[in-house]
């Protein structure tokens, strides 16, 4: 992809109500601030209290400050919380060319939990994003989060993920992102962050090997 064209790059960040995936936009937009860019974040919500649909838009670039919602079709980088909603954004606003970097865990809806609808296998869900997509990276950040105590660092080990892919345009250096953490968390909760981030990281370079 070229490196003019992709200015601005657009990454949304997708998930059900509690995943954190807002806070996760929020913490990356903050550190790629800091490095210099330009960051716009536009937010899309469901149902988020019943675990609706959470769509973070962040739009990233070296010239100028844009809108934040990105124009379906034009999405650069996927990034989900959950397989499903990879698969509905990348939908809506993949294309041939845009990457996709999606957790494996399904959170089931209410009416698959209620009976009335059925979730497909995950085997199939990635073999659509892999046909839709220019590729796929995945992880099972809930099982790394749950191997750490708590679910909920599942966004922090994506966001060390997204760090791990090496996308120049998503460049997230690990001091400043720690440095974030301490501002934005509570007092004591920098430290166990930064170790999912690392986690996240280490996973998705292993990907690479």
């Amino acid at each position: 992809m070229n490196a003019v064209a992709n200015d601005p790059f657009n990454v949304i960040i997708t998930g059900v109500g509690g995943q954190g995936n807002v806070l996760a936009s929020q913490i990356i937009g903050q550190v790629l601030v800091q490095a210099g860019k330009f960051v716009t974040i536009g937010e899309t919500y469901g149902v988020t209290q019943r675990g609706g649909s959470v769509m973070s838009h962040l739009r990233i670039s070296d010239l100028d400050q844009w809108s934040p919602l990105i124009p379906e079709g034009h999405a650069h980088l996927i990034v989900g919380l959950e397989p499903i909603e990879t698969l509905r954004v990348m939908a809506g606003y993949g294309n041939p060319d845009t990457l996709v970097l999606t957790n494996l865990r399904p959170i089931m809806p209410l009416d698959v939990i209620a009976g009335t609808a059925t979730y497909p296998e995950v085997s199939e869900v990635l073999a659509e994003l892999q046909r839709l997509s220019q590729k796929v990276w995945t992880l099972n950040a809930t099982e790394i989060a749950l191997d750490m105590g708590d679910p909920i660092f599942s966004n922090m080990i994506m966001i060390g993920a997204i760090a791990g892919l090496g996308l120049p345009s998503v460049d997230i250096d690990p001091a400043v992102f720690g440095s974030v953490l301490e501002v934005v968390l509570s007092r004591g909760k920098a430290a166990t962050n930064l170790e999912a981030f690392e986690k996240g990281r280490n996973a998705v370079e292993e990907l690479h090997q």
